[in-house]
């Protein structure tokens, strides 16, 4: 008797996202089930979601990490796809999806992503917690746990990581170069409450080094000068990502938690590091 084939799972994690869910979630329909997080949404996400036969599951998580854990625990599937708001299977992406879990022994495999900003996509220069070109996305139920952290968390696996896919997730991670900026002032604020929340605020020498170390290797190692400009914005974006943190985890305790002030809001859900 043949087996069934396994069974997947689309998870999508969002907050205040209707303007792209509906594009999203249409592109997730070859999935066996559609699971979606929505943390302390005030807009009509919950609506567009159901209208695609999603089962939703509404919270408030503060950390990115436990928000995420709790989207991975309501899935039934074999395996999970997890894909954000601002993401696109396209069709290629998501036959080649069904082949791999169909014959995959491995507990996870690694994503190409194509970032866009605007309409400009840009290759190449992601990095330094600021933006990547693959993320762990794809993995079999139980296999994948992210670390309670507020941004960008850390993940725990079991089993071996697989072959890479080939066909890549488009990914429209600004509109433009405005939206990028606010993009790194939220990343920021939310990498502040975590380093006041562990007490590892560090030292503005060794953030300063850790912002040329970034710039180059976005710059010249990960081949952000190819892109012209946006390759330089992305390496000085990356580059001041934890020296502003810090900044503002050492000059403004209070705003991120310290002090017993509330601690700052945080950063919408996004690729792994």
């Amino acid at each position: 008797m043949t087996a069934p084939p396994p069974r997947l799972s689309a998870l999508v994690v969002a907050r205040n996202e209707a303007a792209q869910l509906a594009d999203c979630l249409a592109t997730l329909a070859f999935a066996d089930e559609i699971v979606v997080v929505l943390d302390r949404t005030t807009d009509a996400s919950a609506e567009i979601a159901r209208a695609h036969g999603a089962r939703v599951l509404e919270g408030a998580w503060e950390i990115e990490g436990e928000r995420r854990n709790a989207g991975l625990d309501a899935c039934s599937g074999d395996w999970i796809l997890e894909v954000d708001a601002d993401e696109r299977v396209p069709p290629a992406l998501a036959a080649e999806v069904r082949r791999v879990i169909a014959t995959s022994p491995h507990a996870w495999h690694q994503v190409p992503v194509d970032n866009y900003i605007g309409a400009r996509l840009v290759r190449h220069g992601w990095g330094g917690s600021f933006g990547t070109t693959s993320v762990p996305r794809l993995s079999r139920r139980g296999a994948k746990r992210w670390k309670p952290q507020r941004v960008h968390p850390g993940l725990e696996w079991r089993g071996e990581e697989g072959p890479r896919l080939a066909c890549a997730l488009v990914h429209y991670v600004d509109r433009d170069i405005s939206d990028t900026l606010r993009r790194l002032d939220r990343y920021t604020e939310a990498r502040a409450a975590d380093l006041v929340a562990r007490g590892e605020v560090g030292s503005t020498a060794d953030n300063l080094r850790r912002f040329v170390s970034r710039f180059c290797k976005c710059y010249f190692a990960r081949g952000g000068w190819r892109e012209g400009g946006w390759g330089l914005l992305i390496a000085l974006c990356a580059g001041l990502y934890p020296l502003l943190a810090h900044l503002k985890a050492k000059l403004e305790p209070e705003r991120h938690g310290g002090g017993g002030a509330a601690p700052a809001r945080p950063s919408p859900a996004d690729p792994a590091p």
